[in-house]
């Protein structure tokens, strides 16, 4: 995976600065940055049933006071 054993890595400061970017880039590569368009797709999600139909305020009102009296 590393092109490099690990003790020579961190014999030098710069060399494992680098190493650290590379980690963080990698780790920003897969998981993925804060995207405009996926977080204004992410507040628009509308909340369903197991049927698929949208759930109503007054259902979830319901949901939530069954959960708190138990």
């Amino acid at each position: 995976m590393i092109p490099m054993r690990h003790s020579t890595i961190f014999k030098n400061r710069w060399w494992a600065v680098l190493w650290a970017a590379g980690i963080l880039w990698f780790a920003l590569d897969v998981a993925g940055g804060s995207d405009e368009a996926v977080q204004a797709q992410a507040n628009n999600i509308v909340a369903t049933d197991a049927t698929g139909a949208p759930v109503t305020d007054d259902q979830a009102r319901q949901l939530a006071q069954a959960i708190n009296s138990i």
